[in-house]
């Protein structure tokens, strides 16, 4: 496949940051730090992984959310699921659960198991001003329902979007327009694809090493890319990467832990809706 005629450069490498959140769940907060807030429409990005139950085994208990959009995908271990809708269920490794959080919902996040290794993302999207009031929903998948694209030296995981290769993702009529590829690279691969110019985009590795635009990056590090019209990187050896793009909203933001609204007016009326029960 050809790349569009001009690749996106790097304009900025973050690397996260380790923080607790939840009960005290150990984790890498990537974009929703000091050096990157937001790459609109992308809220947060965090990287959680570990084999020692102390760093995760407390979970996520119920906590509400308004005004967008929680993607929790897994690379291993098992996550339970609870509402206050009275939705349940789990995801496992490779699954994906896209929660539209809309007006509000009340849910709780919590390891299934007891030992072993945890690791995934949850990246927050946010919604259009005209969508954050909508009714809560989710898209919950796994493993199995994921496409893999094989190209040579390259496979893809299609969480969402279509690839240049014509591939699309199982997460349907998303509000905000979004591309999240997992994909995983031979040593010495190049890799190429498409991505809507106007769209902010990012590259993060999950592990091993990249170049994106003559930039070396190592597991942890996220890039921010400037213009163009795809993304084009070599593995430096075995590698596995993110690539997440979409479409901006270009609205105001205005946030407060687990409320993202368009004015402080509306995250204060988010917090006394939930005090008063109507999450």
């Amino acid at each position: 496949m050809t790349i569009a005629v001009k690749p996106r450069p790097v304009i900025q490498v973050v690397r996260g940051l380790e923080t607790s959140d939840g009960a005290g769940v150990h984790l890498t907060r990537v974009i929703g730090g000091p050096s990157l807030p937001m790459l609109d429409p992308f809220l947060l990005l965090d990287d959680f992984r570990s084999d020692d139950p102390q760093d995760y085994i407390a979970g996520f208990p119920a906590h509400p959310h308004r005004g967008f959009e929680t993607v929790t995908y897994l690379l291993a271990g098992r996550m339970r699921h609870r509402d206050s809708a009275g939705h349940g269920g789990i995801i496992e490794a490779g699954g994906v659960q896209w929660m539209t959080a809309g007006r509000g919902i009340v849910h709780s996040e919590m390891p299934e198991q007891e030992n072993g290794l945890l690791a995934g993302f949850q990246l927050w999207v946010n919604l259009p001003a005209a969508e954050k009031m909508r009714a809560p929903r989710y898209q919950e998948l796994g493993a199995e329902a994921i496409p893999v694209e094989s190209r040579a030296g390259a496979q893809l995981r299609v969480i969402a979007g279509t690839t240049g290769g014509g591939v699309s993702g199982p997460v349907r009529e998303l509000i905000t327009p979004v591309i999240y590829l997992d994909v995983s690279l031979a040593a010495d691969g190049d890799f190429e694809e498409p991505l809507p110019p106007a769209w902010n985009a990012l590259v993060y590795v999950v592990a091993g090493g990249v170049t994106v635009a003559g930039q070396t990056l190592t597991a942890g590090q996220l890039a921010r890319l400037g213009e163009g019209d795809g993304v084009a990187l070599t593995a430096a050896g075995p590698s596995r990467v993110l690539i997440i793009a979409g479409q901006p909203l270009n609205e105001p933001v205005a946030r407060h832990g687990p409320f993202v609204m368009n004015t402080e007016e509306e995250v204060r009326q988010a917090f006394h809706d939930y005090q008063a029960g109507r999450f």
